[in-house]
């Protein structure tokens, strides 16, 4: 089961970077658009949730390749 869960971290870690560049790309892409909605959408998507989303998916395949959430048994 240990192995499952640092197979698992792995998963997380390119998810995370995956998730990061589809969104970064995306809210570019929004960014430069005509409409002032889709701008501020563009923003907030790239300066408040992609560093949370990437940072927590990364944090966490991290913790699962360093074994932190091993039984205690």
């Amino acid at each position: 089961m240990e192995q499952v869960k640092k197979y698992l971290g792995i998963i997380w870690i390119l998810l995370g970077i995956y998730v990061g560049y589809e969104r970064i790309t995306d809210s570019l892409i929004k960014i430069g658009s005509d409409k002032l909605e889709d701008r501020v959408f563009g923003w907030v998507v790239l300066c408040v949730l992609v560093p949370i989303v990437v940072g927590g998916l990364i944090l966490f395949g991290k913790y699962a390749l360093d074994g932190e959430y091993k039984s205690k048994e």
